[in-house]
């Protein structure tokens, strides 16, 4: 087999796993339990998509580029650190303990 057949029969299990898992909790509830086995197909899920961009699957889209931010050099208004205060260390005149 192909690593595309590998590829496509984990997600037919994947799907079948799915469509287990939803029948599963019409029985059961919706549990912690249940909670927990939905999440993790949906990780596996998840996962597999990002194992089809990673090795260039026929169905993996190519990752959004973040967009830029630009942050100026140029310093802040002081004013606006006038009242507050250093995390763990209490106000500029205080000493810290």
């Amino acid at each position: 087999m192909t690593l595309q057949d590998d590829m496509t029969s984990v997600q037919r299990c994947l799907d079948d796993l799915t469509r287990c898992v939803t029948r599963l909790e019409q029985q059961v509830g919706n549990g912690l339990e249940m909670r927990r086995v939905r999440s993790d197909a949906e990780h596996l899920r998840e996962s597999l998509a990002l194992l089809r961009a990673a090795t260039g699957g026929p169905e993996a889209s190519p990752a959004p580029r973040p967009e830029m931010v630009t942050i100026p050099d140029a310093p802040y208004d002081a004013a606006l650190w006038t009242d507050a205060e250093d995390e763990g260390l209490g106000a500029r005149d205080r000493h810290a303990p």
